[in-house]
C-alpha cells in the first residue's frame, strides 16, 4: 500500500526552544533512559562524522555552530587524506575553542568498518558518505542508540530504502532523533508558501515542473597506481552504485518539495534520458540528462527534468499550477490566475537552512523532541530511483515495483581487495545499460 504524506504542523509554527517539538515528522515525547542518557541533562553532547568530504565537514561545522554544548570526538572516511583535509578545515572554524574539536588521533577511524568505531563514540552522528553506504551505516548507528544528521539521498537501491525503512520504525521506537538534509523543509520561503498551499490558496495541485538543469559538478582524474576500486570510490559521483545518478542525488530535493506539497508520492512515473555530451570514461555510467513524468494519485502530473550538460540553461526550482492559482519557487511567490499576488517573499535576510536543520535537531535532542525524518527520507529516495528506473528502461514503473525491486547495487561485505560491482571494459568505460 502506497504511504501518503502527513500533515506538517511542525511548518505553521515558530520554533520555540522553551516548548516541546511537534508536527512535520517532530513529535514531543519524553526520550527513555536508553536514548538520552548521554544527552539530556549532560554538559557535552558527543558528535562523530562518518564521510568526512565537503558535505561532511559542512554539516559537522554547522552541528558544532548551534548553541549547544557539541563537540566533535571522532570521525570516519575511507581515505586518510579526506580525513585529515576535513579535520584541519573544521579546526580553523573554531580557533577560540578548542573544545569543540577533541578528536584525538586514534579517535580518527580509516577504513570501510571505520564507522563503526566512530559511531561507538558518540551520542549523535553525522552520516555524510557517499549515499550508496547509507543504509548500513544508518541501521548500524539507530541499532546502537544514536541520534543521527543523515545527508540525502538515503540509499542508491530499493533494498537499501527497505533497510532503511526499517531502521526508521526502529528510532521511532527508541524515540531517536533523525533528521535528513532535505533541508527546504527547514527553509523558511518553503515553510511560509507551504502554509498558504495548505490554507488553500491555489486550491488543489493538478500539474507542476520540477527542475535541477546545471552545468555539472566537480570530476575526480584518475591517478597512476589507484586500484579500479579506489578510483570510483573518489570519483563517486558517476557511478550508481555509489551516487545513484544525478536524478537521486542532486535532483531529490526538487522531487521531495513536490512529494511535500502535493502531500502524496507517485504511483507511476515513466521518461526518458540519456548521455549526450558526457560520454567519456571518467562520467562514469550515470546520464547527463533525465525527463520523468511523475502521476500522483489525486491526479497530479509533475513534469521532472534533470540535467548536467554546459551552456544550457540552468535552472533550479520547483512550479506549480492549482485550481485556483500558481506557486513558483524561484520567487517563493504564489500568485491566483487572476493575477492577484497572494505572497511573495524576499529570502534574503532568512536564515541557512542547512544551519537550521542542525539547530532544531540538537535543540529537539536537548529537550527531549524527536524528529522522524526518515521515513520521508527514504520515500522521496525511492520516487528518485523510480524516476531513475524509467529513464533507464523506458518503461512506465509503478510504485510498488519500485518498491518492491531486488536490484541491489552496493556490495554488503567490501574491502579494498574487492572489485567494484561495475568495471571498465578495455577502452576504460562503464556500461550504462
Amino acid at each position: 500500500m502506497k504511504p501518503k504524506l502527513k500533515d506538517s504542523a511542525f511548518t505553521r509554527r515558530e520554533f520555540c526552544k522553551t516548548s516541546a517539538i511537534a508536527g512535520g515528522g517532530i513529535l514531543a515525547a519524553s526520550l527513555p533512559v536508553t536514548a538520552s542518557a548521554h544527552v539530556v541533562g549532560s554538559d557535552t553532547i558527543k558528535l562523530a562524522v562518518v564521510g568526512c568530504g565537503g558535505r561532511g565537514t559542512g554539516a559537522t561545522i554547522q552541528a558544532l555552530s548551534t548553541e549547544f554544548p557539541v563537540q566533535l570526538v571522532a570521525m570516519a572516511d575511507a581515505f586518510q587524506d579526506r580525513l585529515d583535509s576535513s579535520f584541519n578545515n573544521i579546526n580553523k572554524e573554531f580557533p577560540d575553542n578548542k573544545k569543540k574539536v577533541k578528536v584525538k588521533d586514534k579517535y580518527k577511524y580509516v577504513g570501510f568498518e571505520a564507522y563503526k568505531a566512530a559511531i561507538d563514540m558518540a551520542d549523535v552522528v553525522i552520516l555524510a558518505t557517499p549515499p550508496g553506504f547509507r543504509p548500513q551505516h544508518f541501521e548500524y548507528a539507530i541499532n546502537s542508540g544514536k541520534h543521527v544528521f543523515m545527508e540525502k539521498p538515503v540509499a542508491t537501491d530499493a533494498p537499501g530504502v527497505r533497510r532503511v525503512l526499517k531502521a526508521a520504525q526502529v528510532a521511532k521506537e527508541k524515540k531517536l532523533n533523525v533528521v535528513v538534509g532535505l533541508q527546504r523543509h527547514y527553509q523558511t520561503s518553503y515553510n511560509l508558501v507551504y502554509d498558504q498551499l495548505k490554507a488553500g490558496a491555489i486550491g488543489k495541485i493538478t500539474a507542476g515542473q520540477v527542475y535541477w538543469n546545471s552545468a555539472g559538478v566537480w570530476v575526480k582524474e584518475r591517478q597512476n597506481g589507484q586500484s579500479e576500486l579506489e578510483y570510483q570510490m573518489r570519483n563517486w559521483y558517476y557511478y550508481n552504485w555509489l551516487c545513484g545518478d544525478h536524478i537521486l542525488e542532486q535532483h531529490i530535493h526538487n522531487i521531495d518539495v513536490a512529494n511535500w506539497f502535493i502531500g502524496e508520492y507517485p504511483t507511476t512515473a515513466q521518461g526518458m534520458g540519456g548521455r549526450e555530451v558526457r560520454k567519456g570514461p571518467q562520467y562514469g555510467e550515470i546520464f547527463d540528462h533525465h525527463f520523468v513524468e511523475f502521476v500522483y494519485p489525486g491526479g497530479a502530473v509533475i513534469a521532472s527534468q534533470c540535467r548536467h550538460q554546459p551552456d544550457t540553461m540552468n535552472r533550479v526550482t520547483e512550479v506549480f499550477q492549482g485550481t485556483k492559482g500558481t506557486i513558483d519557487m524561484s520567487s517563493n511567490s504564489i500568485t491566483a490566475w487572476d493575477g492577484k499576488e497572494i505572497l511573495k517573499h524576499n529570502a534574503r535576510k532568512d536564515p541557512n537552512p542547512y544551519q537550521v536543520e542542525h539547530d532544531k535537531l540538537f535543540a529537539s535532542i536537548t529537550e527531549g523532541g524527536l524528529i522522524s525524518d526518515a521515513e520521508n527520507g527514504a520515500y522521496s529516495t525511492l520516487t528518485a530511483i523510480m524516476g531513475r528506473m524509467a529513464t533507464y528502461s523506458g518503461q512506465v514503473i509503478t510504485w510498488e515495483e519500485a518498491l518492491k525491486s531486488e536490484m541491489s547495487l552496493v556490495p554488503e561485505n567490501i574491502s579494498w581487495e574487492s572489485q567494484p560491482p561495475v568495471m571498465p571494459d578495455e577502452n576504460g568505460s562503464v556500461s550504462y545499460t
